[in-house]
């Protein structure tokens, strides 16, 4: 499950988990009126570079990535037939960057540390009876999954690219829904193992 964390320490590990969320928050919000596709582009080049300033470990992540391009040029794609491309370059850039963003995120702080920023936004809830380290915890796994299930289907899909020059068959993305489910299988037992399953517990 750590699969995406970068294990080497760098000075994005540094930064407290509350400060990189609020920075992503901000982005995001930031980000939504821009328009002009050169200055997402300029920001690309931005997060791009920090990147780079991480080591090659983390240049190799934006390989990963790679799956999400078809949807992107998709999405890019009608958003400009609809209006103009600028405006299609707009959206993929946009999007591209949130998703970078948030990949540095999950890379640069463990799930602990995310797990106690995020905690204290779901307190408020405990009066309804809601367990806030569960959902704490549920939060934390889906960022966590994002990358290592990017990387896992990364992994199958140059497997095959390497055998034939066909695209990717039916069967290979069955295979790989099937392994994503065990692997939720695997942590949901070991979670359960933990007393996360336990009705009611509340830490």
């Amino acid at each position: 499950m750590m699969g995406g964390y970068l294990s080497r320490t760098t000075w994005l590990h540094r930064l407290p988990a509350g400060l990189k969320l609020l920075m992503v928050a901000g982005m995001s919000v930031a980000l939504l009126p821009v328009q002009d596709w050169r200055l997402l582009a300029l920001w690309l080049a931005v997060v791009t570079g920090i990147y780079g300033t991480l080591g090659r470990d983390a240049v190799r992540r934006l390989c990963v990535l790679k799956p999400i391009v078809p949807l992107l040029v998709i999405i890019g794609g009608l958003q400009g037939l609809s209006t103009q491309w600028k405006d299609g370059a707009s959206v993929v850039l946009r999007l591209l960057l949130m998703v970078l963003v948030a990949d540095l995120v999950t890379m640069t702080t463990t799930m602990s540390a995310l797990m106690d920023a995020v905690e204290p936004l779901f307190r408020l809830l405990r009066p309804l009876g809601v367990n806030s380290r569960k959902i704490t915890l549920s939060v934390a796994l889906v960022l966590r999954f994002i990358p290592v299930l990017l990387a896992n289907w990364r992994a199958r899909e140059e497997a095959w690219r390497a055998r034939s020059r066909r695209r990717v068959p039916l069967r290979i993305v069955v295979l790989f829904l099937i392994e994503t489910l065990r692997l939720a299988d695997q942590v949901a037992e070991a979670l359960d193992a933990r007393g996360y399953g336990r009705a009611g517990r509340q830490p």
